[in-house]
């Protein structure tokens, strides 16, 4: 039986048994395989991984194992001193956008109140997530481990917090998208663009006196959902100015 020695770094460790948390992993095998699949199998999804390290050279997922090995396996909040290192995935270009599963359905709705475009169905089948993600090039937003380690899904990653509001900040850090944020630009509801709509176009649409109140008006091109102002537009001005503040 061939050995190789792993050691996973800061968040990575979530995925391991507590047993064998922040601690070098003796790993034995008697299969070729090649390091990708070898993490995985110990409970990491690649999604996860930023840096591969070999015997102190970079590595990409291909490389396959051998024995005596020291893999040194980095996540995105860690740097690892080696040079050259080898990319792991191409670099994300413009503001992100997402997919979420079925178990983050309040996360999809707050992304969507910044201003990121959110893709979110209740119905959503894992095949469809990965195959989604892949496709619109989406940064896939899961509860879900073994989601994470579907071949298709490029960029991908673990939602920690349970807190949905926790969630929120959890995944404004992680992928640092404060200077990116434009609140109330999408409807909570579907994801769809607001554009400003009359007053008098919409007036037979609105709750009673609502047209009394208020004149400014912002309507869903997608699903026709039409916002105000209201008090429920304070409680969420609120709510994000609690969020971006948040150190």
């Amino acid at each position: 039986m061939d050995h190789a020695t792993f050691h996973f770094y800061a968040e990575l460790n979530d995925f391991l048994p507590r047993r064998q948390r922040h601690k070098p992993v003796d790993h034995a095998f008697n299969w070729r395989a090649s390091i990708k699949d070898m993490i995985e199998s110990l409970g990491i999804p690649h999604a996860e991984i930023q840096w591969l390290v070999v015997n102190q050279q970079g590595v990409d997922f291909s490389y396959i194992v051998q024995p005596h090995d020291r893999i040194e396996v980095y996540p995105f909040s860690v740097q690892p001193e080696t040079a050259p290192l080898v990319a792991l995935r191409p670099p994300w270009q413009g503001k992100p956008r997402f997919v979420l599963d079925t178990h983050l359905g309040r996360l999809a709705a707050y992304l969507r109140m910044m201003g990121f475009d959110t893709l979110y169905r209740n119905d959503y089948p894992d095949d469809e997530l990965a195959q989604v993600s892949n496709e619109e090039t989406r940064i896939l937003l899961t509860r879900d481990v073994g989601l994470l380690k579907r071949s298709l899904v490029i960029y991908g990653y673990f939602v920690r917090q349970t807190n949905p509001r926790l969630r929120l900040l959890e995944i404004i850090r992680r992928f640092n998208l404060l200077d990116s944020m434009i609140p109330f630009r999408r409807c909570m509801k579907c994801n769809g663009v607001l554009e400003p709509v009359a007053k008098d176009d919409i007036s037979h649409e609105l709750p009673h006196e609502t047209g009394s109140y208020y004149e400014v008006f912002h309507r869903c091109q997608s699903c026709g959902q039409i916002y105000w102002k209201g008090a429920h537009y304070q409680r969420m001005q609120d709510f994000i100015t609690q969020v971006t503040s948040a150190d």
